[in-house]
């Protein structure tokens, strides 16, 4: 009878009792500096990895679903005169195994335990992720401004950075469609990855299990914000991105906005987009909160599509579905490489300040860190270098660091008047410092979504606004002189008679009905 199997189980906790030695050993020595602590997570991930895999093998074991395990524990008890022949047979047995397995996959000796808490596992990173450190997300900053469905063209790196975490920016009818489904799907695998190998002992399972679960529930209660109809769509979603209907009551009042505009929301529903400027108010308003199939087949233009069949709604709806949940898993990985995300951005601001040559210094300086942490687990040089780069910089007036890493001067720092604090309650009381950052504001996405929560279009009107209430009495007087100023056919059309006279229109028509004109 062969004792392979527990000899096999004597090598498997020695093994998993040589995996914990190493992990405390590798945390109890302190990692200083970014590459020497990610190099030491993953060598505790790979140590944890075999763990569990010995773990596994020991369970199938222990469980002896086949019952050679029981056989074998029964063996080693003989009786009689048999004892020592088999004690010899199972040395023979157990020295063959060791002949046939003479190597195990963690160092036996204190010298190659040494030696392997000394390496730096290969994890493959891009030269703009700078191991680890930033994102690199141009690919998806390309797809974005070349995209014709939901991107914009002209938006800079940077600002890619500021707004793409913001999904509800893209407007709704922008996002049902596969174009935009594989940019989310694709940018989640991306960030997933990234925090994988940026992270290793960070595990992405649970919250990202979490979040789908909750957001199961909340979208077949139709709580999902933005997709509060399950991707059914209303015909407000195609009209938003031109006219926001939820800003007018009634036709009249959707006239101010102009017939270009009207034309433009009716030609987007596929509806009919003649007559006059009333007529085109009316017909607009009447989509308001229907969905195309709720509409009257009459009100379509010619190759139109009046309504969806029930198979066209149900690929919608699961097309919605998977691009919500996408952007839910988004928001959860930011959320959890939001210190990640802010260096990116300065890094990026950094580059565009930059010149040439500040920029080589920095990528030398940054490879003899790096080089020189490596370096510094073989023969000890690199500590120095490890300690410079944890060094907390002496900033007490907390002034913006400048190409060079260090404090601007505070002469530069007054000269900007970056001193000045404006503060916005439109965009929750967030302050800007410096007039010229302030004035930026207006146009970025934060003060454009508080913009919008408070249904008031960002026009020049509102230049300087930053109050709430300020901002809503504004919106209401402008909606007042709009009202004024709106042509009232009973009251501003007018006529003229045979001898050129000129009258009001209901004047007009009182003096015809008498005969006297």
């Amino acid at each position: 009878m062969s004792s392979t199997l527990l000899e096999r189980t004597r090598a498997l906790h020695e093994e998993i009792e040589r995996s914990e030695r190493l992990v405390s050993k590798d945390f109890h020595a302190e990692a200083k500096g970014h590459a020497s602590r990610l190099a030491q997570n993953h060598r505790v991930l790979q140590c944890v990895e075999g763990i569990r895999k010995r773990s596994r093998e020991l369970l199938e074991i222990y469980a002896d679903e086949d019952g050679s395990r029981k056989d074998e524990v029964e063996g080693m008890a003989p009786a009689g005169d048999r004892v020592f022949s088999v004690f010899y047979e199972r040395l023979k047995e157990a020295r063959d195994y060791h002949r046939k397995h003479p190597g195990l996959e963690l160092p036996s000796v204190d010298q190659e335990e040494e030696a392997f808490l000394q390496t730096t596992p290969a994890v493959d990173f891009s030269g703009e992720e700078a191991n680890g450190r930033f994102l690199d997300l141009h690919i998806f900053h390309r797809t974005f401004t070349n995209s014709q469905k939901f991107g914009k063209k002209d938006v800079t790196y940077l600002d890619f950075l500021s707004t793409f975490s913001d999904l509800g920016l893209v407007p709704r009818h922008s996002k049902v469609n596969r174009e935009y489904k594989a940019y989310v799907e694709d940018l989640v695998a991306y960030l997933a990855e990234f925090h994988r190998k940026s992270q290793p002992l960070a595990g992405l399972s649970d919250p990202l299990a979490a979040a789908e679960k909750e957001f199961r529930g909340k979208w077949e209660r139709g709580e999902v914000v933005g997709w509060e109809d399950r991707g059914l769509g209303t015909s407000g979603d195609r009209t938003q991105a031109v006219v926001n209907l939820e800003d007018f009551e009634t036709a009249a009042d959707l006239e101010a906005v102009g017939a270009d505009k009207i034309k433009e929301a009716l030609v987007a529903l596929g509806l009919k987009a003649g007559g006059s400027l009333a007529q085109k108010a009316d017909r607009l308003m009447q989509t308001k909160g229907k969905s195309l199939g709720e509409l009257d087949r009459k009100l379509f233009a010619k190759g139109g599509k009046p309504a969806r069949d029930e198979q066209d709604a149900r690929r919608r709806q699961e097309l919605s579905e998977a691009v919500a949940l996408s952007e839910t898993k988004i928001g959860v990985l930011l959320g959890l490489m939001e210190s990640t995300l802010s260096d990116t951005r300065r890094q990026v601001e950094k580059k565009a300040t930059s010149t040439y040559e500040e920029l080589v210094a920095d990528m030398a300086e940054l490879e003899e860190q790096e080089g020189g942490g490596r370096a510094g687990d073989d023969g000890g040089g690199g500590a120095d270098d490890d300690e410079d780069e944890d060094d907390i910089v002496y900033n007490p007036k907390n002034l913006p660091l400048g190409f060079d890493g260090k404090p601007i001067p505070y002469w530069l720092y007054k000269l900007h008047g970056l001193n000045q604090e404006f503060k916005c309650e439109i965009c929750g009381n967030f302050s800007y410092w410096g007039r010229r950052a302030f004035e930026k504001h207006f146009k970025e996405a934060r003060h454009l979504h508080g913009m919008r929560c408070l249904g008031i279009p960002n026009t020049k009107e509102f230049g300087e606004v930053t109050k709430i209430d300020e901002a809503n009495a504004l919106w209401e007087a402008i909606k007042k002189k709009k009202q004024e100023s709106r042509f009232v056919q009973e009251e501003d059309e007018e006529f003229e008679d045979a001898q050129g006279n000129v009258f009001k229109r209901k004047n007009y028509l009182d003096l015809q009905r008498q005969g006297l004109l």
